[in-house]
This record gives structure tokens, sequence and C-alpha cells, in this order.
């Protein structure tokens, strides 16, 4: 998992309610991926999962996701790589526009789980 960028953790755990930090396109060396929308979306949607398996929950347990874009027409591109992300199960999701995100990132990404008590 890669290293925060900031004074925060990665994700927190309340109860049975998990947030995590917003994820964006960092790769292995701490800096955004290059190549364009495409590429970070999908180095995004990476680094979302490993925070998810680190908070020991999958993509499936995911009720809500916001979804920041430095670019409201990168909206169509970001459809298909989620879709196919989530698969079958698409959780809650609201997506807009910012005027900027950390480090000139294009997509970040947050994630809200809620967990069954085990017994």
């Amino acid at each position: 998992m890669a290293k925060t960028v900031g004074p925060f953790s990665p994700w927190c755990r309340i109860g049975q309610t998990i947030a995590t930090s917003g994820q964006i396109g960092l790769g292995d060396d701490g800096k955004v991926v290059e190549g364009g929308f495409g590429p970070e979306l999908e180095q995004t949607l990476r680094n979302l999962s490993n925070v998810l398996a680190d908070a020991g929950v999958t993509r499936e347990q995911v009720i809500k996701v916001n979804v920041y874009l430095a670019d409201l027409a990168d909206w169509s591109a970001l459809n298909g790589p989620y879709a196919e992300f989530f698969g079958s199960w698409l959780p809650a999701r609201t997506a807009f526009a910012t005027s900027a995100l950390p480090l000139g990132a294009r997509v970040e990404i947050e994630a809200w789980v809620v967990v069954e008590e085990t017994r």
C-alpha cells in the first residue's frame, strides 16, 4: 500500500463503519502515474483495492463511493473501468468536478463500508 502524502490514515473504522481516505493514482514511486486519465484511474482503483484489503474488507462490501474529477469531461471515461472494478455490485455513488486535486491528480476516489458484526 502506498504511503500517505499527508497527516491522515488510509482508512479508519468505528464500530461497523469503515471510511477510506481519498485515493489517487500514485505509483510505487510516490508520483501520479503518467499516461492520462485511463492509466491514472486504473492505478487509483488498484490503490483503493489495496486500502480495502488492508482494512480487511472487499469491494463487494462498499456501500457508498465519492468520486472527485479534476475535469467533468472525464465522466464517460470513468464509467467503464469503475463498473468493471465493482462488477455486479454497484454501490451508491456521487461524482463531481473540483477545481484541483492533490499532486495534480485527475481523479480521487473514497469509499464507505459497513461490515456485519461477527458473532
